[in-house]
């Protein structure tokens, strides 16, 4: 079954908004909220634990830690944490961090791929309870382990674009993040590269997998919806900011999902036909009620997803 999140923005979302909102969220029905740990908002795991901890069943996930930002092992502390306050309901995602970002506070490497890697590769470990000792370019343990690892891991899951980012969260995480200006078509190639990946590590097709199968994988995708009054537009207007023009009705029907219930159900189930496991709906940059949204798409999209 189809999983149905919701974007929680921080850009115009101050941190009083984040409880409020994850209360909404579940009361409508949703089964995630996603967070973006972007530079210098809000924090990541800090802003998750709040929403964890006023909910019951909500899902909170990290659409995505930058890696450059963090060591491996407040990482995977941070993780363990959450999850054995709010067992199977935090969803830790990485990434390589936006490089214009990262150079500002030194933290920018010269080999992003190296680095996810080496880091997803100990993440993994460490939340799997193992003691870890490596020395890489930019990972070094020595025989560190977690006191109070996960009773079951958390999938690490991993933001990519390129091929050659995306081959490789194929090959070593255990889910992808499809960013919401990719749009169905560039969906479409990721989900190829992924396999690839996941090919050459003798694992299944994103298709075949499930998050609770043999090789669990969970395929996340990000995807641009509104409704109401003037949707087209703010679509188009919000993934400009995103440097997609969508002033084509090609590209819009492509990159968005807008109207009706029904409409936007349609829209998303083209991500759910590509194997995606969590469709997390984007809403646009000036949406005028994220209640309203959240309890749109949990009280009638949701039902026809599912």
């Amino acid at each position: 079954m189809v999983t149905l999140g919701c974007i929680l923005a921080p850009y115009g979302n101050p941190p009083s908004r984040f409880v409020p909102f994850a209360r909404t969220a579940e009361a409508a029905g949703l089964d995630e909220v996603w967070l973006w740990e972007d530079c210098f908002l809000e924090s990541g795991p800090s802003a998750a634990a709040a929403m964890l901890a006023a909910t019951e069943r909500l899902r909170v996930g990290i659409g995505v830690m930058p890696l450059p930002l963090r060591n491996v092992a407040l990482t995977a502390m941070e993780t363990a944490t959450l999850d054995g306050m709010f067992p199977g309901r935090f969803v830790p995602g990485v990434g390589h961090g936006v490089q214009s970002w990262m150079g500002q506070v030194g933290a920018r490497v010269a080999s992003p791929l190296t680095l996810m890697r080496e880091q997803v590769g100990a993440l993994r470990a460490l939340l799997a309870g193992e003691h870890v000792t490596t020395s890489g370019r930019y990972v070094t343990l020595d025989d560190v382990a977690l006191d109070w690892a996960p009773a079951v891991a958390p999938l690490v899951v991993a933001a990519a674009k390129g091929p050659k980012s995306l081959r490789l969260v194929g090959e070593i995480a255990q889910g992808v993040v499809i960013d919401g200006d990719t749009g169905v078509s560039g969906a479409r190639q990721a989900v190829a590269l992924v396999d690839e990946g996941r090919a050459a590590a003798g694992l299944p097709p994103v298709a075949e997998s499930a998050p609770e199968g043999e090789h669990p994988f969970r395929t996340v995708a990000f995807a641009q919806v509104a409704t109401g009054d003037g949707a087209a537009d703010r679509l188009r207007r919000s993934l400009a900011r995103w440097d997609v023009d969508a002033t084509s009705d090609d590209v819009l029907a492509d990159h968005a999902s807008w109207g009706t219930a029904e409409e936007v159900a349609d829209g998303l189930r083209r991500y759910v036909d590509l194997g995606v496991s969590t469709v997390v709906a984007q809403p646009t940059l000036d949406e005028p009620d994220l209640d309203a949204f959240a309890a749109f798409l949990g009280q009638e999209v949701a039902p026809l997803l599912r």
